[in-house]
Formats: C-alpha cells, sequence, structure tokens
C-alpha cells in the first residue's frame, strides 16, 4: 500500500461498488438462512446488502438466538468462499482507482467486510499498490449505517470530512454519510435504485465505475483534487 501523506482523500466501499460481489453474498446468506431453518426472501436479503453483518443477521433472523445468529455468519462465510472464484471487479474499477490516484487524492478502502473476504476482495482487485489505507470490520463494533468505519476510515488516512468523498452502493453508506459529513456519491452497480441512493443522501449518482470515471471533473472528487 502506498504511504504517502494526502491533503484529500476518496473512500471506496468495496463489495458492490468495486468488485461484483453483492449477489454471490445474497446466494450465500439465502442459503445459510435455510440451513437453520429461518425461510427469508432473496429480495429482503438484498435490501439488506451492505449493512452491518450483525445487524442483518439480527433483523432478518428476527433477533434469534445468539447460537444460531452466529451459525449464520458461520454459514454466510463458508458459501460466500464456495464461489469466491466468480467474484470479477466491476467494470472500470480498477481505471477509476488509478484515476483517483493520478489526481493526486488518497485511494481508501473504506469496508466493513471481514478479514477473510477482505483479502479476497483485495486480491481481485489487485490494485493494493494505489491503496493508501484500509478498514474491514474488525476495526469497530457497529458498521453502516452508522458512521463509525468512515470515521475509522478518515482518521486512517489522515484527512478530515471536508477533504473526503465517499463512493457507495447501498442506501447504507449514504445514511453513514450523512452522519460523518461526508459527501457520498452513488453507484447502481449494487442493484438499488438512484431515487433511494439520492434519497438515503446521495450527492450524485452513477451507473457504476465506467460511467463515473466519465464523469469524474463534473463531481465533488474533482473538486478535491483543486484544495
Amino acid at each position: 500500500m502506498s504511504s504517502k501523506n494526502f491533503r484529500s482523500a476518496v473512500l471506496f466501499d468495496i463489495d458492490g461498488t468495486l468488485v461484483d460481489s453483492n449477489y454471490l453474498h445474497i446466494d450465500a446468506w439465502q442459503r445459510a438462512f435455510a440451513e437453520v431453518g429461518i425461510g427469508v426472501e432473496a429480495w429482503r436479503i438484498h435490501r439488506s446488502i451492505g449493512m452491518d453483518g450483525s445487524t442483518l443477521v439480527k433483523t432478518l433472523s428476527d433477533n434469534a438466538p445468539e447460537q444460531t445468529q452466529k451459525r449464520l455468519k458461520d454459514l454466510h462465510s463458508q458459501h460466500y468462499h464456495e464461489v469466491a472464484e466468480l467474484l470479477e471487479p466491476l467494470p472500470g474499477a480498477r481505471q477509476l482507482l488509478q484515476r483517483v490516484a493520478e489526481m493526486g487524492l488518497g485511494v481508501v478502502l473504506a469496508t466493513s467486510a471481514p478479514e477473510d473476504e477482505l483479502a479476497l476482495l483485495r486480491k481481485v482487485l489487485d490494485r493494493d499498490r494505489l491503496v493508501a489505507a484500509v478498514t474491514s470490520s474488525a476495526d469497530v463494533d457497529t458498521a453502516k449505517p452508522q458512521p463509525d468505519i468512515i470515521q475509522v476510515a478518515l482518521a486512517r488516512a489522515g484527512v478530515t470530512a471536508e477533504r473526503a468523498v465517499f463512493v457507495g452502493d447501498a442506501i447504507w453508506d449514504a445514511e453513514a454519510c450523512v452522519r460523518a459529513d461526508v459527501a457520498c456519491i452513488g453507484v447502481l452497480s449494487g442493484g438499488v435504485s438512484r431515487g433511494e441512493l439520492k434519497e438515503a443522501g446521495a450527492v450524485q449518482v452513477f451507473e457504476n465505475a465506467v460511467d463515473l470515471l466519465k464523469h469524474i471533473d463534473d463531481t465533488p472528487i474533482a473538486r478535491l483534487s483543486h484544495v
């Protein structure tokens, strides 16, 4: 990872933003719930992707016993790793990270993914040389939509909220950014609608990383590069 000091930084969610993983998570969670005898419709799981994992399990299991919730997390991890070879960078993801780095901005992977999943995602992205800082689920007790993971990312990058922009695909990303006073750019690649992302607080929404890259000069990211 890069050790350079930056005045400003762009914080990136990974799942559904840089790596096409959301629907693999949905499948893994659905299989996990089925194995413990809890029926959960796939659309409900999809609506919860990007939320703090413990909150997702507690909500979708209707606050099942702690042992069951732990079993659900373990099964999800097992099934997700079984299909990890299907993980691919989303179109334009690597090029977007490269462009942000070339603009003199810090590239921060601000995710609440567990360490084992994060390792898979970073391997798929294959751009660690551009990354200035990284977060994971180990850094906070409760992740998005709480702002904690964003605040950790800001501290780790050494920048203030005013000198950062977050890029994410979930309403939980946008809600966390509102709470952290960080501008959020949304992307549709995680399967959430433009209207929902804007309503949650995203200042702009693009189709995917390719679309964002194409219009980057008209975003808060470009403005960061000039301050």
